[in-house]
């Protein structure tokens, strides 16, 4: 059996342990996991330490935990590179790809982001995410809350918001050929954009931007939704200047859908970057949701981009 390359869990799980000179085991792997973006039980992550012990790649020690082996860190130098850069971009351009949904019917699959947050915190999470909704920051005006999905332990309950990569999806069904470029910090005043205090291309990096921008305390979320003055989560997503008109249509159907964009649209706008040929369109995330519920201090493990399912279920 070859080692695929493409497995990002599995190279999470050697890219902890090369950190780690001591054995770790699979709790505290899960917590680390969680913390890189990637929400697995701890069964999740023995099943994956078992298929990297029949690689070589890691070796048991004891009950203490696992360690790489001389072939692990091998591997894990080889491949981390390869697999970072570029990867968030890919992954998104994936979702878009099966993100079928049709504005017109209000039907098929939208892409998702998964976060999962401990039974006692559900109230306060779901009070941080309505307030951003309310104030109009959001990519998606609804939300839903799920206890009976495998990726949830015991104990937690998830929260899944639609991801703005849906937008992707809906555009490309249109026919007008969509590029995800930057994801941003805006600022906001008297309730109105001012422009972007700060952007991250997706094509190289090797995290998600905006979830950069979150733990980096870059945001100021919940003054925003409060005082309209602040600072909060957006996306640029570029397309061809002849496409505009049917982007906004595109863009009119999804808000009768409840979809809450775009915030502008054209050339220049918001201090983006100017290209002759395309346009900007620019969207709050509904990564804003989360940021406000970090800022608040709520505990979230976020899957990003999580993937597809139908948009009836968000009804």
């Amino acid at each position: 059996m070859s080692f695929i390359r493409s497995e990002r869990k599995c190279i999470e799980i050697l890219r902890i342990l090369k950190d780690h000179p001591e054995p770790v085991g699979a709790k505290r792997l899960s917590e680390l996991m969680s913390e890189r973006g990637f929400v697995l039980t701890d069964r999740a992550v023995q099943y994956y330490l078992s298929y990297l012990d029949d690689m070589g790649f890691t070796k048991k020690v004891g009950n203490r935990g696992r360690l790489l082996t001389a072939k692990g860190i091998s591997e894990t130098e080889r491949a981390l590179v390869d697999e970072r850069i570029g990867f968030i971009i890919s992954r998104l351009e994936k979702l878009a790809f099966k993100s079928d949904f049709n504005p017109e019917t209000g039907r098929g699959n939208v892409g998702y982001n998964l976060s999962v947050v401990p039974e006692d915190q559900v109230n306060g999470v779901s009070g941080a995410f309505d307030e951003v909704i309310e104030s109009g920051y959001s990519f998606f005006s609804r939300y839903k809350i799920i206890d009976t999905d495998p990726r949830i332990p015991s104990g937690y309950a998830g929260f899944l918001t639609v991801c703005s990569i849906t937008m992707d999806g809906v555009l490309q069904k249109m026919g007008v050929p969509v590029r995800m470029a930057y994801g941003g910090v805006i600022d906001i005043k008297n309730g109105k954009p001012l422009g972007f205090s700060n952007l991250i291309g997706y094509r190289g990096t090797t995290i998600d931007p905006l979830s950069l921008f979150i733990t980096s305390g870059n945001t100021s979320i919940g003054q925003t939704c409060a005082e309209k003055a602040g600072s909060v989560l957006a996306n640029v997503r570029q397309v061809p200047q002849d496409a505009a008109d049917l982007v906004s249509e595109g863009s009119r159907l999804m808000r009768e859908c409840g979809f809450l964009f775009p915030v502008d649209m054209g050339s220049g706008v918001l201090n983006t970057p100017v290209d002759p040929c395309r346009i900007s369109l620019i969207a709050y995330s509904g990564m804003n949701l989360i940021g406000n519920a970090v800022e608040k201090g709520f505990e979230l493990r976020n899957e990003i981009g999580a993937g597809n399912m139908p948009f009836s279920f968000f009804e």
